[in-house]
């Protein structure tokens, strides 16, 4: 189910997680994905989508791709671009670009994208140590929580500090929930999920039923409350009260690990369920 660019890495996640890059560091870099057949493939969605009348031709389908790296193996998404005619442009939304800036904007350049928005879910080290450089080459917008203001502004808080590489981030644009963002032709409604860190953000793609979750939602767990400014009560809430009220078919693409689906997280997570 993976729509294969030259020079891509074949293959799905869990096949690629062992590749490294050819500079040596951790990670590879995933083709764009179809994310209605991906939800397809990975949860056997076809019996309720035909329930629901949901028909893959009716939606606006994001191409979605990532590459998954640093200490901790963090998922950076990017979604292609669409015009006002549907079709796909060269234009690249990308979040969380973890340690790597200036790597993934010269591997995106390499087919031909361009990053034009930098969305954060949070402000953990892991997702923010390569903002600086991705937005300095790429001379994109960084978007994040006005809520998260701490954590990007504090490298013990975002443990940066910890890990011996300090790291602040002052974002270009300080979005609200329900906010909705208008980006490469795509409308993303910022929602607020406090718990993980009190501004963690999820980014919905209501148009094609996909949720960029960050590290609130995982398949079958859920993000770490031990941290500064977490709490599991609030995570909890934020899961059931923002997140299992989205179609069930929506999938959830996480910080960390597999993808996963509304549905599959609202009968099968022990944490959230």
């Amino acid at each position: 189910m993976y729509n294969e660019l030259p020079g891509d890495v074949p293959g799905s996640p869990e096949e690629n997680k062992d590749r490294k890059y050819e500079e040596g560091g951790g990670g590879c870099f995933h083709p764009l994905l179809k994310s209605r057949a991906l939800a397809v493939a990975f949860h056997e969605l076809s019996a309720s989508l035909v329930e629901k009348d949901v028909k893959e031709e009716d939606m606006k389908q994001p191409e979605i791709g990532y590459f998954t790296l640093g200490m901790v193996a963090t998922n950076c998404f990017y979604i292609r671009g669409t015009d006002e005619k549907g079709d796909d442009t060269k234009d690249l939304i990308f979040i969380d670009p973890a340690d790597r800036g200036d790597y993934l904007v010269e591997k995106c350049a390499e087919k031909g994208f361009s990053i034009k928005a930098i969305l954060l879910t949070h402000g953990h080290f892991d997702h923010i140590w390569g903002v600086e450089a991705m937005a300095k080459k790429s001379g994109a917008r960084v978007y994040a929580a006005e809520t998260e203001k701490r954590l990007l502004s504090d490298p013990e808080a975002n443990l940066s500090a910890d890990y011996g590489r300090p790291c602040t981030i002052t974002p270009d644009v300080w979005v609200k929930d329900g906010e909705v963002l208008k980006l490469c032709g795509w409308n993303i409604k910022c929602i607020f999920t406090p718990g993980h860190t009190e501004g963690s953000t999820c980014f919905y793609f209501p148009e094609g039923g996909v949720l960029i979750a960050g590290d609130t939602l995982f398949e079958e767990s859920v993000g770490r409350t031990d941290f500064p400014t977490g709490s599991s009560s609030t995570l909890i809430r934020s899961i059931r009260e923002k997140l299992f009220t989205l179609p069930e078919e929506t999938i959830v693409y996480p910080g960390h690990g597999e993808l996963t689906t509304i549905g599959h997280e609202k009968r099968y997570n022990p944490f959230a369920c």
